[in-house]
Parts: C-alpha cells; structure tokens; sequence
C-alpha cells in the first residue's frame, strides 16, 4: 500500500544534528527536548508500511491513496512504555470506599487493594485475559497509542506470570499496534519477602527466561513492596540476560535510583518522591526518568518534578501507567495534560518525552520519528496547533490513526 499524507503540520521530531553525531536511538535531552522539527506545510510518503519520503511537496507515484490534512497537526504516534493493562476484574468498590475516606489500610485488611486485582487474574483463564486486554489495546488506538508496554505481575506464581505474559503476546498477535511485554516480577509479594524473592531468583526468574529471553524485567521498590536489597538481588542476577526497569521514589525515597543506575537500568519511573540528588544523579547517567502523573492525578496529588530533571539534561520519558487501581487511564493527550500543568514541562518537551524518548525506554529506534526508513505509525489530530494536545482536557484530538503503513482510524 502506498500512502501520501498532504498539507500537514508535520512534527519530524527528526534531530537536529546529523545522524552520525545522534543516532535514532538517543534519547533526547537538555534543549532536545523541545525540538519538535516542524515542516508548517509538509507531505509525507508512505509505501509498504514504512515512511520513504517527507519534504515540502511530494509527488504521489500512481495509484497512491491520498490524505489531505487541510493544516492539521501530523506526528509520530504515541508510545506508552509503562502500563498494567492485563488485568481481570475491576476495583470499583475500594475506589467508592476511598472517597467515603475509609484508610488504605482498612481497604487491605478487607481483601482490597492489588490482592482483589490478583484474584481476579488467578481465577481468569489465558483466553479470558487476552480478550479483556484486546479490548482496551482497541481504545488505546482510538487514542492515538500505536506502541504500549504491558506489565505482568498480578499472578506472583510463576505458571501465572507466564499465564499472563502469554495473554500479552497473544492480544499483541491480534492488534495492528506494537506490543512490549515486561515481566513484572518484583511487583507484590506474598509471605515473607526475602523468602518470596528468593523463589523469585531461583524458580520464576529462569522459568520466565526460558520461554521469554529478551523481556526486560521490572520491580518495585517501595515500603510495603520490594525492598531494596530484595531489588538488587533480584536485578544482579536478571541483568545477566534481560533488560531492567524500575518503579521507585513513588511515595518514599529509599535509595534505590543510585543502584539502578549502578545496575544499567534502562529507566526509573514514578520519581514522585526522588530527591533533587538523585534526580541530578539520574540525569547524568544513561538511564531514563519515566514520569506518571495520571497516577498522582488519581491518587494523592503527588507529581514528579519532571521540568527540573529536564533542565538538568536528564532523558526524560511519559507514560499513562494505566492499571484498574491508581491510574485508571490510556489516554496519552491526558498524560500530557497533566505533564504540562503539574510536572513543569512546556508541550513540545511533553510531545518529546511521549514519542521518541519513550521509544527509547522500550530499545525501539524504528518509530516516534517522521524520517525515511521509519516504521509509518502515524496520527492525525483534529488540530492545527500541537500546543492544543496539552492545553484540552477530556475528549480525543485524535482525527485517524496510520498504524504499519495502514489507515486503522
């Protein structure tokens, strides 16, 4: 299929440095991050599922189908690269109890929180899951999402991991969209942690391996959750094959982005809590900052201080972190929204963090950029002005969606 889009306000989010000097796969910083380069009234050629051509004016080969944008905004599609949207049942119920003020800890003690959500997947069936996951992957699309990363980690049993994992891969199978599964394996823990984490090393870790060698691997550092010390255990021995991702700094800094960073880590999200020397530590290394702020959005009114990590040159990446429990959202306009309003962040860096950085996080340097060679997912907004992705609230700017080349919206 060969497809020409006309007249667009095209956001390259092409480098401004020659290739050579910023290969695809840099994350941008410092001044980068706002460099959405702009073509006022461009074209862009679309043959076989890849882009072949951008520039002021294109001729169309015979036989090309033709898109006229009138003006419209024209960008990379967005990239999701931290969500937990396999999941079964809902928490609807502890949401209700919450607003009636009654304490997290009652909530838990009732059987509430990520226990209900664990349940649910357990007493879920691998079909069962992967339909429900299918579902909301087809309203992510509608968004303008045409890459997610998708969490494991409500199972905490290895035949359920990987039950999950399964599920990922086989909804993926189905969507236009790209799909990256990560196992969640230091999410929550049942028994005594050092106890559960040493099964994790020993059993889950290499059963997981086996059947998935180049998933990156995530936990979560937090009180209540994984220690710091069960995390770099966890991480020495994972790093020896798989790619590591971090949640920490979500309510309490407990040390653990100086380890992350020792360990190679390919990103630490949440960062809510970071203080301002580790994120100076953070952004000096190699490793991302991904920020979330539908989830202070949800829960507690906490925001990374994500403008600040920014100026300092940090790699900074945005994600939905969308779950049934703190960010009941796929929406990566709101994303943005809230990245402007609460995090510090101007909407071009905002547009930066949630196409190209975020395709770094997830090791993809094929997309989140309008150039030749790249793969042709695309969105057309209904607006002529990008600044509008950030200062609308509610609804969908999102006009059609070219997912590999096609027109899927």
């Amino acid at each position: 299929m060969t497809l020409l889009i006309r007249n667009a306000r095209v956001l390259t989010l092409a480098h401004s440095a020659t290739p050579s000097q910023a290969p695809l796969s840099r994350p941008r910083r410092g001044k980068e991050l706002s460099e959405l380069g702009i073509i006022p009234q461009g074209d862009v050629l679309i043959v076989d599922g890849k882009i072949t051509a951008v520039g002021p004016k294109i001729e169309a080969p015979a036989g090309t189908e033709i898109l006229e944008a009138q003006g419209r905004v024209l960008m990379p599609g967005f990239i999701d690269c931290h969500t937990h949207i396999c999941w079964a049942g809902d928490r609807l119920t502890e949401w209700e109890q919450r607003l009636k003020g009654v304490p997290h800890t009652e909530i838990i003690r009732s059987g509430g929180g990520i226990q209900s959500t664990i349940r649910a997947v357990r007493e879920a069936t691998k079909k069962q899951l992967a339909a429900h996951l299918k579902t909301r992957l087809d309203a992510l699309l509608r968004d303008g999402t045409t890459t997610v990363e998708i969490k494991s980690g409500y199972g905490l049993q290895t035949e359920e991991e990987l039950k999950m994992l399964r599920a990922i891969v086989r909804a993926g199978n189905e969507w236009p969209g790209t799909i990256v599964p990560t196992a969640l394996l230091g999410h929550a823990f049942e028994g005594d942690l050092d106890e559960y984490a040493r099964m994790v090393v020993k059993e889950m870790l290499p059963t997981v391996s086996k059947e998935f060698p180049d998933i990156a691997v995530d936990a979560y550092c937090e009180q209540g959750a994984w220690s710091v010390e069960a995390c770099v255990r966890f991480f020495e021995k994972a790093s020896k094959h798989h790619p590591l991702r971090l949640h920490a700094d979500q309510f309490t800094s407990l040390g653990m982005v100086p380890e992350a960073i020792r360990l190679g880590a390919r990103s630490v999200d949440h960062l809510e809590a970071s203080t301002k020397a580790d994120l100076l530590l953070l952004a000096k290394s190699r490793t991302l900052g991904v920020i979330l702020p539908c989830t202070g959005f949800h829960t507690d009114g906490r925001y990374a201080r994500a403008g600040f990590f920014a100026d300092a040159g940090g790699a900074l990446a945005l994600a939905t972190n969308c779950n049934p429990g703190t960010s009941p959202t796929h929406s990566m306009p709101f994303a943005i929204a809230l990245a402007v309003r609460f995090c510090g962040l101007s909407p071009a860096e905002a547009i930066v963090a949630a196409t190209v950085n975020a395709a770094a996080v997830l090791g993809l340097s094929d997309r989140g950029t309008i150039e030749p060679g790249q793969r042709a997912d695309l969105i057309l907004l209904r607006h002529k002005d990008e600044r509008q992705l950030a200062y609308e609230l509610g609804g969908n700017p999102v006009d059609q969606v070219i997912c590999g080349g096609a027109l899927v919206r």
